[in-house]
């Protein structure tokens, strides 16, 4: 793993789960001063913010955001703590997936999708994206989501800044195996 791809994961960790690890805090929609965030990494690792800005512009899956000003920065979503990432409701298209490992399989079919620890049930808007996010988990399985159907009963959809799809819950009535 490179340096930048561990300093990812950790900033990842920071801004999403743990602001503590690095002695800060966010603020209620998730933003972290960047100075701040820079001496706190520097506390157990090297960073500066032209490492951070590359690591911004770099991420392939568009996990963080700058303030216009790069002062502050968030994790656009994937958090556990409690922030308000100021997330727009949007009708969905009618299907979405869900992408998880074989293991998961058994507690989805029996109780649906549950956002667990985190904010919401992360959702992707095509089929491969799906099947890449279920190998992190072992064989992957991908769900179809019926969003539209779900958004018709008054289910609300957000979409994150990198486009991944939101939402509390998918009751198992809305779900299928690809």
């Amino acid at each position: 793993m490179s340096d930048k791809n561990a300093l990812s994961r950790y900033i990842s960790l920071i801004l999403r789960h743990h602001p503590e690890a690095a002695g800060i805090e966010l603020d209620e929609h998730g933003w972290a001063n960047v100075d701040e965030l820079i001496e706190g990494i520097n506390r157990t690792r090297k960073i500066d913010f032209p490492t951070l800005e590359a690591i911004v512009a770099e991420d392939k899956k568009g996990r963080y955001s700058f303030s216009d000003d790069k002062k502050l920065i968030r994790a656009n979503q994937g958090h556990s703590v409690n922030v308000d990432v100021e997330l727009e409701e949007l009708e969905p298209p009618e299907i979405l997936y869900h992408g998880t490992g074989e293991k998961f399989t058994a507690k989805i079919d029996a109780e649906g999708l549950k956002h667990g620890t985190r904010l919401y049930v992360h959702l992707s808007g095509d089929i491969d994206t799906a099947k890449k996010v279920g190998q992190r988990h072992g064989k992957p399985v991908v769900y179809l989501v019926k969003s539209g159907e779900m958004f018709r009963e008054g289910y609300k959809f957000f979409r994150s800044v990198n486009g991944v799809w939101l939402t509390e819950n998918v009751p198992v009535k809305f779900l299928s195996r690809s």
